[in-house]
């Protein structure tokens, strides 16, 4: 919990190389994202890093053990990667990427598979696997979600860097703000996050999971939340021009 909201806040802490990703970020970061969002106290969840970095992708040491594994081993090894960006995305609480600084491979994807991104103007991003020979697939879904297939193409193939005003521009990021005002960003983020309803945000989260994957039933999900008591509560402190009162599970 942090300040004035219950908030999990979770910072990726290798400054010594940038926040890169190896086998223990991948499982503490994926383990750690499942525990808050299923912690009913939390209600947003805001992901950063510690140092000038966000995250710088992959890490070196990690990469060379990669060199020498099989298929097999590869592909096991993608999908520890895959299932940290499914549960961020699948999360039921709001996940804030608060960008920091450079946000490289797999980091710009862990932006891209937040639900609200903000970043400092001196952040930093590129889909830079090309230039190592490789390609950024496991983020793929996520990235092209936010950017779209043009962008994605443009800056997949040819791995070039690009600032937070461009990233603002191609939708990776929501917000641009001076790196001192960062955290004051944030907090306008999380009070209007912290005043939704829970259920509904979750909700929210499953109907566009399920119109990515072409089965969401927009009709039927309408009329469950409608009949909810959440929806129930939300609607009637509408009419009666107060604040809804949010029942939490405990």
């Amino acid at each position: 919990m942090s300040g004035a909201f219950p908030v999990g806040r979770v910072t990726l802490n290798r400054p010594e190389v940038h926040n890169a990703f190896n086998e223990r970020l991948i499982h503490e970061l994926t383990t750690t994202i499942r525990r808050l969002g299923s912690t009913s106290w939390i209600e947003a969840i805001v992901l950063t890093g510690n140092g000038k970095s966000f995250c710088a992708g992959a890490d070196l040491e990690w990469m060379g053990k990669m060199v020498g594994y099989s298929h097999d081993e590869n592909l096991a090894d993608a999908k520890t990667l895959q299932t940290l960006f499914e549960t961020i995305a699948q999360c039921p609480k709001v996940v804030i990427a608060a960008v920091n600084g450079a946000a490289m491979g797999g980091g710009a994807g862990l932006v891209a598979a937040c639900d609200y991104a903000i970043a400092s103007d001196k952040a930093t991003f590129a889909f830079s696997e090309v230039k190592l020979g490789i390609i950024p697939a496991v983020i793929s879904p996520f990235v092209v979600e936010k950017i779209g297939l043009g962008a994605a193409r443009a800056y997949f193939t040819t791995g070039r860097r690009f600032d937070a005003a461009t990233a603002l521009r191609l939708g990776l990021v929501q917000e641009v703000v001076p790196g001192e005002d960062l955290a004051a960003a944030v907090n306008s983020v999380l009070t209007d996050a912290c005043s939704a309803g829970p259920k509904a945000i979750a909700a929210s989260k499953q109907l566009l999971h399920g119109l990515a994957e072409g089965t969401a039933d927009t009709a039927e999900a309408i009329a469950s939340i409608r009949v909810s008591p959440e929806g129930q509560e939300g609607i009637r402190a509408f009419l009666e021009k107060r604040k809804p009162v949010w029942k939490r599970d405990s």
